[in-house]
């Protein structure tokens, strides 16, 4: 039979990082492209101790279906947390549990932009949500990314002239792919444009508990006064990846309307899912937990900064990243990065091409990112090595 596909998704390309996740599954291959954290990052004991507690004491809630919003208790948790510690949350704002962060950027798309509709985005910015933005077949315009954050000017060029702009996405901290850290002075231009323009922010945080260099800054949330910001923050990388909770803090009037389509997508996140992150919320070993995840993080951040001054050509350029999973790497103009990736992979290197993470499709990069999350300290090492073993061009 020959099928036809949608027009949504007819001209939708996997995910680069998910073809190449397949590739890695040969041991062999150094997963410096893999966006997954550290699996020693995992409180293994404490989840299993968790779900023990949860079954005995609680069965029949955590394996029953739930209301769409969220469990009640995790809910709590997370408002007192954004209140408390972030100073986020006003009065208009509401809070729902999501299976997943980019579950909350798809679900905040689709309840406000049409077909044809525009999204900007930083260039590069993660694939996952640039692959969901494309399935509701909104316009993306990238805008550049310098060291610090956006491109101002370009932004305010980029709002005074795109037609239908609905919606920025925006990733502050430790940004996927690039590692940058968006600076406080960006964030208040960035939370002014977006008022001057009548815009919506979508601020992605799936990195802020990750710091391990420098001063935290403040949300781009904690300066919303008109509930235009809608915060996306997820359990992925300070718990476990596998078990999909995230959540959105943001009006609730969009917050009500993501609630009706998420019914349309999966009823609710998964109960014990749920269950597990109210009790980690809970734990009294929280505080330390996040302290050894950053520990972690900084001392392979660590080794692979040292491992590319070793071991590359100076010609190529990288990020510092102060949190976070990735920083980016530039080749020097002339090479060509295709070439570049298929040279790594043939040497048993895994790293993801630039342009994987552009909105258009068809733009061109000089960058690579690598990840220090993923592999060994000797995967680190022996990866690094090997990719300053290929001749520049």
């Amino acid at each position: 039979m020959e099928y036809r596909i949608s027009n949504r998704l007819a001209a939708l390309k996997p995910s680069a990082i998910r073809e190449i996740f397949k590739a890695t599954d040969n041991p062999s291959i150094v997963p410096f492209a893999l966006g997954n954290p550290a699996p020693e990052s995992f409180p293994v004991e404490v989840i299993r101790t968790f779900t023990k507690e949860i079954l005995d004491e609680n069965p029949a809630v955590a394996l029953q279906y739930g209301i769409t919003e969220g469990y009640a208790p995790l809910c709590a948790l997370l408002r007192e947390r954004m209140r408390d510690v972030y100073h986020c949350g006003r009065e208009g704002d509401d809070l729902i549990v999501v299976s997943g962060a980019q579950q909350g950027a798809e679900l905040a798309a689709k309840a406000l932009c049409d077909e044809g509709d525009t999204v900007l985005c930083e260039n590069p910015s993660f694939i996952g949500v640039l692959n969901a933005f494309r399935s509701l077949r909104v316009n993306l315009k990238g805008i550049p990314l310098h060291e610090d954050g956006l491109d101002i000017e370009a932004l305010e060029q980029a709002l005074r002239t795109e037609q239908r702009v609905r919606m920025l996405y925006i990733i502050p901290n430790f940004q996927n792919p690039s590692g940058i850290t968006t600076s406080l002075e960006k964030r208040r231009a960035v939370y002014a444009l977006a008022r001057k323009y009548n815009i919506i922010i979508l601020e992605d945080n799936p990195y802020g508990e990750l710091r391990f260099a420098g001063e935290d800054l403040p949300h781009i949330k904690s300066m919303d006064e008109d509930g235009r910001v809608i915060y996306l923050g997820t359990f992925s990388k300070i718990l476990s990846a596998g078990l999909r909770v995230g959540y959105v803090l943001g009006p609730a009037p969009v917050l009500q309307k993501m609630v009706v389509a998420k019914q349309g997508e999966d009823v609710h996140t998964a109960m014990l899912s749920q269950m597990i992150a109210a009790r980690f919320l809970a734990w009294n070993g929280f505080a330390a937990h996040l302290e050894r995840v950053r520990t972690l993080y900084r001392e392979k951040c660590g080794r692979m900064l040292d491992g590319i001054r070793r071991y590359f050509d100076p010609r190529i350029t990288h990020t510092t990243p102060q949190g976070g999973l990735f920083l980016w790497c530039t080749l020097p103009e002339g090479m060509q990065l295709m070439d570049y990736c298929k040279a790594a992979i043939a040497k048993g290197v895994a790293v993801v091409p630039g342009t994987a993470f552009l909105p258009d499709t068809q733009g061109q990069s000089q960058s690579f990112r690598l990840t220090f999350a993923a592999p060994s300290e000797e995967q680190i090492e022996q990866g690094l090595r090997l990719l300053g073993g290929i001749p520049l061009q």
